[in-house]
């Protein structure tokens, strides 16, 4: 078997999310050397490097690029700093992460699109749920019963996302330091929300544009919100074909547990995904596959799939994707039609 070729990544920015998220897993996968750092934090950036055996730091990305031989970049910040930061980065042509969502506002992230098809630029957006693998297993089956037919039409996808610890101890080991935190420039509010909407909004896509965009992934098309509930519990859509999706945001909350799941039914059968917290490591989410044909007795699967945590997973499709050995899970135009769904849903829940 050839060895793949090692992919040389660097690092713009080591916070929270930064180590335990990213760095971490690209520290340890054998086809990729993580070969600087840029980091404000003086301490900060040198105990990371420190760690993670990373041989160059910077206070700025320009520097780090400049000098650096990188063939792609991992870019860790906020979300309402993608904006300024994307655009400038994309003048280098590399490809590029970012956490999701795309940008804080629709209008911020059309600008983002705009400027990575002007430099002719990639960006990977780090929806690590679609890089889970039990995700990725059920996708190709929903995939497959779509073409085949075997179980009759797809009739309805529901996800359901409660509020509960989706940390599960996966900040343990995070560096903290003494570093003033440094003034940041973070893209314009949008003009078409007030100060409350945009809290509403900004809210929303924080915590469930997530469950947004893995709808648009298990549907395989486009869909609209028809119906936001009062109560903030429950978001209605209906796909391109006529699918009726559902989202339910936290009808009930969990203090030390997490059950997020989706539910892709079809007219004999469905796939089931129950999800691991986002920070668990090692850990993948769990299968379920239904068939009730009619002509023979029903039947439960459930695959064993590997031990091999979204973010770890995600981080090997990234390197895939610099590479151009394979497509990223979701580019930022996709990206984008997440930011315009979560617009109408906080349009129909809010009337502005």
């Amino acid at each position: 078997m050839t060895k793949k070729r090692s992919v040389r990544i660097g690092f713009i920015g080591v916070g929270g999310m930064g180590q335990c998220a990213h760095l971490r897993n690209y520290a340890v996968l054998e086809d990729c050397e993580v070969v600087a750092v840029a980091e404000l934090k003086a301490q900060l950036r040198a105990l990371a490097a420190q760690r993670y055996g990373v041989a160059n730091v910077y206070e700025s990305y320009d520097d780090m690029l400049n000098r650096e031989e990188v063939d792609g970049i991992v870019c860790s910040q906020p979300f309402n700093r993608h904006g300024v930061l994307v655009k400038d980065i994309a003048k280098y042509r590399l490809p590029i992460f970012t956490e999701k969502p795309l940008a804080a506002s629709v209008a911020v992230g059309e600008e983002i699109v705009q400027a990575l098809e002007k430099s002719n630029c990639k960006h990977m957006v780090g929806y690590h749920k679609r890089s889970d693998p039990a995700v990725e297993y059920a996708k190709r089956e929903v995939d497959r019963l779509k073409a085949c037919g075997e179980l009759g039409d797809m009739r309805y996808v529901r996800i359901l996302m409660p509020a509960g610890d989706w940390i599960a101890g996966g900040f343990d080991g995070l560096l903290r330091t003494g570093d003033p935190a440094p003034e940041l420039e973070r893209d314009p509010p949008p003009s078409d929300m007030d100060e409350e909407t945009f809290g509403k909004y900004a809210g929303f896509v924080n915590y469930y544009i997530h469950q947004v965009n893995l709808m648009r992934y298990f549907l395989g098309e486009p869909y609209e919100v028809t119906h936001a509930d009062p109560s903030g519990v429950l978001l209605v859509g209906r796909s391109a074909s006529g699918v009726p999706c559902t989202i339910e945001m936290s009808p009930y909350e969990t203090s030390v547990d997490w059950q997020e799941s989706a539910l892709v039914a079809f007219q004999r059968g469905y796939v089931k995904v129950e999800l691991p917290a986002p920070m668990a490591c090692n850990r993948a989410g769990r299968v379920e596959i239904l068939r009730d044909p009619g002509d023979r007795t029903p039947e439960v699967t459930v695959p064993h799939l590997p031990w091999v945590h979204a973010m770890k997973n995600q981080a090997s499709n990234f390197l895939e994707f610099v590479r151009a050995t394979a497509p990223a899970p979701c580019e930022a135009a996709e990206a984008l039609e997440d930011l315009k769904v979560a617009r109408e849903y906080i349009r129909l829940l809010t009337g502005r």
